[in-house]
């Protein structure tokens, strides 16, 4: 008997074999899309309430909400949620179709800005409490950022059938998932 198969016999592993993992195996690449995906569905909804602000209605009742929109003139909060569904759908489509994926990781410089800029308004207006979700979200925009552009970045690929599929599902799973609900609170609950 060779020494391979008496080894095994008495219970003693190959060294070249690797154990077996077993369990959640986390990676980067795997962090970076949930990331995108949870962040990307939350820029995309907070920034459609956002949008949903160009009624004048929905305007004039929103400081009872949020205080700091009663600061802000309603074209510029408009302005801010049109930039945070952008940005949030960027966060998504351009990685998963492949189609100018480049666009994630500005996408995710956007939304970095947008709440560096956000932070620095609050601590303006006194509102401390606030900068801690703007820094920590800003921080997770600029992590994908940086991990999309650097460190795990998407290869380009032609238009694709299954490409627009993909996109045309997100964009219904954003629609269904948070357009409609944001949409349905903000003009049928009173603030």
């Amino acid at each position: 008997m060779n020494q391979h198969v008496s080894d095994n016999l008495l219970g003693v592993k190959d060294l070249g074999q690797q154990p077996k993992r077993r369990g959640i195996r986390f990676t980067l690449n795997g962090v970076l899309w949930s990331l995108q995906a949870l962040f990307g569905f939350f820029f995309a909804g907070s920034g459609f309430g956002k949008v949903l602000l160009y009624d004048g209605v929905l305007y004039a009742a929103a400081p009872r909400a949020v205080a700091w929109y009663a600061a802000v003139p309603q074209p510029l909060i408009v302005f801010i949620g049109v930039c945070e569904v952008l940005g949030g759908v960027g966060l998504i489509l351009p990685a998963m179709t492949k189609v100018k994926p480049k666009l994630t990781p500005l996408a995710g410089a956007g939304l970095t800005l947008t709440m560096l800029l956000a932070a620095g308004f609050h601590v303006m207006r006194g509102e401390y409490a606030l900068v801690p979700a703007n820094l920590l979200l800003g921080g997770v925009a600029a992590f994908i950022a940086i991990g999309r552009w650097k460190w795990r970045p998407i290869a380009p690929v032609t238009v694709t059938t299954s490409g627009v599929l993909k996109s045309i599902a997100v964009l219904g799973a954003l629609t269904v998932l948070t357009f409609v609900p944001t949409w349905y609170t903000m003009t049928n609950v009173q603030f």
